[in-house]
């Protein structure tokens, strides 16, 4: 049987400083669950959502994951950084494997714009492989609303989508149900981890390949430990969920294509009308001009 033991680590940490207690509740779960090989954390745990806090790719926060991955012996896919190369930033996960080498990198194709401001969008998805277990995919947060990134990942073969994800708005809930829709229409296994504290608001979620529920976390911090079971995705993809829906199979032999996908100009024409991608401006009630009705005026209180 393939199966890869993993702790998910729901982390609830302030806005920013939190290395060391994440190598801490890394190092904890390892001791705690020996059988298991792989740790994954939230979106920007570490050092949170500032540019302030951005380091060359490959520098000491790295390093250190490195060393903690090689002396814990476990897969580490420690949510992701803020990291320079050149002179462009960029949302990246580092995937660190057992020795304490990096084998993928992945850059947040859709950065939260237009409040992610000043991230360059990556361009290539990353799946990367674990002996004995399979294929697992990698895509940060905000490219969960994007089902193209997802089925891509499933096309390159992924079972296991791993999704750092770090949000602290009313969406979260709306998320969820992405999240299990990613997983039913994709038949992967579905990862979704978000951060908890002064970061985010937690409920990270686990699907299987079926949109099936395996947990939902809290608001609090948490670590999941659970068995992914590489055949039961194989068996979804080849039988479908019950004997239902094939549906890889169908997106394989369906023969048509999409043009939309594979030349961006058509659909830049096609949604031109809906404008710039800007953080919106007050309207209505809450117009910067509205008066107090009763004519009292207000202080903001930090």
């Amino acid at each position: 049987m393939a199966t890869l033991g993993m702790a998910a680590i729901q982390i609830a940490g302030s806005k920013s400083g939190n290395l060391e207690r994440v190598e801490k509740e890394i190092a904890s779960a390892a001791k705690r669950f020996p059988w298991v090989s792989m740790v994954v954390i939230g979106e920007l745990a570490i050092h949170g959502p500032s540019l302030d806090f951005c380091e060359t790719e490959g520098g000491d926060t790295e390093t250190r994951l490195c060393d903690l991955a090689r002396h814990l012996n476990i897969w580490l896919i420690p949510g992701s950084l803020y990291v320079k190369r050149g002179d462009k930033i960029y949302n990246s996960t580092p995937v660190i494997g057992p020795d304490g080498v990096v084998v993928a990198r992945y850059d947040k194709m859709f950065p939260f714009l237009p409040y992610e401001a000043g991230v360059t969008p990556g361009e290539r998805p990353v799946t990367f492989d674990v002996p004995g277990a399979g294929r697992f995919g990698v895509m940060i947060c905000y490219d969960i609303w994007f089902p193209e990134v997802t089925r891509t990942l499933a096309a390159m073969g992924a079972e296991v989508i791993l999704a750092p994800t770090m949000t602290n708005t009313i969406d979260r809930d709306v998320e969820l149900s992405i999240a299990r829709a990613n997983a039913a229409i994709n038949q992967a296994i579905m990862v979704d981890v978000n951060v908890g504290g002064e970061q985010g608001y937690g409920r990270s979620v686990f699907y299987g390949p079926g949109g099936d529920l395996i947990h939902e976390c809290g608001a609090g911090p948490e670590v999941v430990a659970l068995e992914l079971d590489f055949e039961q995705v194989r068996r979804t993809r080849s039988r479908g969920w019950h004997g239902l829906g094939q549906t890889l199979k169908s997106f394989r032999d369906m023969p048509a294509a999409y043009p939309f996908h594979g030349d961006p100009e058509p659909r830049r024409q096609a949604l031109s009308e809906l404008g710039p991608l800007e953080v919106p401006s007050r309207s209505g009630a809450g117009d910067a001009g509205a008066k107090p009705t009763n004519g009292k005026r207000f202080r903001v209180v930090d």
